[in-house]
């Protein structure tokens, strides 16, 4: 008897925490369908698309890395904040189309929810990174209104991303570089304002080298945001924690993006709030 199922899309596969994620949240629905890995490359992923198309149990996948992108010239149609960021990570069946979704932005935003709900004077966010995890949490804060220094080893990449994904918005660029080294900056009476530090990159990630940033160039009163799972408490986020900053850790964006996914493939609302815990230990086991 055939089951209603749906994956994840990557090259390499075998670390997506999505299965576990998805299992846990199907498990405690009692609903009867799978979430499952597949390794696909670059070579097999027109054929791997082409065959999903006529799976009448297939209510779709995750993309990862690299495909992102690669995906979009395969399917049917955008929704509108995929388009805006030029990278899909979701696609869905609908209709006999397969529509593409971005829900990194939403999960991305989704712990900083209580304080992008205040008003602020002034909102400035420092993003480390410019790979493909940086173009939605680019447009996400873009959206929500805040000027943003990106960092990336090459400046004019900053600056083309920064261009295509919000060219009326008043950004700057860094050398990465520029954040190794301790400043003696003073910065500005921060009260009413919202600062944050983000780790869009890889760096710090178990087999990386690690991220360059020194304490001294994030504002009094900044959260700090690492995007990178594994591990889940890195050294980035270790040293602003011991300097008193708040800290946001990479599972918060990846349930965060699950639960916009969950919901598009198995029409059911993510059990959360006091089950997030249990998850987050699930996941660390």
């Amino acid at each position: 008897m055939s089951r209603a199922y749906a994956e994840v899309i990557g090259d390499p596969i075998v670390q997506s925490k999505s299965p576990a994620i998805h299992g846990f949240w199907l498990g405690k629905l009692g609903i009867d369908a799978d979430y499952r890995a597949t390794h696909v490359t670059a070579e097999g992923l027109a054929d791997f698309i082409a065959a999903r198309r006529t799976d009448p149990d297939w209510r779709g996948c995750n993309v990862t890395m690299p495909h992102k992108q690669a995906v979009i010239p395969l399917i049917d149609r955008l929704d509108p904040v995929a388009a805006r960021i030029g990278a899909v990570n979701t696609i869905v069946p609908e209709q006999g189309e397969l529509v593409g979704y971005n829900t990194d932005a939403p999960g991305f935003l989704e712990p900083l929810q209580p304080l992008l709900g205040d008003k602020h004077y002034f909102r400035m966010a420092r993003i480390l990174g410019t790979g493909g995890a940086a173009r939605a949490i680019i447009a996400a804060l873009a959206g929500e209104g805040m000027v943003i220094v990106l960092a990336g080893r090459n400046p004019d990449k900053a600056r083309a991303l920064l261009d295509e994904l919000d060219p009326k918005g008043e950004h700057h660029v860094a050398p990465l570089a520029h954040f190794a080294d301790a400043t003696d900056f003073v910065f500005d009476d921060r009260e009413g304002c919202l600062d944050l530090v983000v780790n869009a990159s890889a760096l710090g990630m178990t087999g990386q080298p690690p991220l360059p940033f020194d304490i001294s160039h994030a504002p009094p009163g900044s959260v700090f945001y690492d995007i990178v799972t594994s591990p889940l408490d890195t050294d980035f986020l270790k040293a602003a924690r011991a300097a008193g900053f708040r800290t946001v850790d990479g599972l918060s964006m990846l349930i965060g993006q699950a639960d916009h996914a969950f919901r598009r493939f198995f029409g059911a609302n993510p059990p959360r709030g006091e089950t997030d815990a249990e998850l987050r230990k699930v996941l660390g086991a």
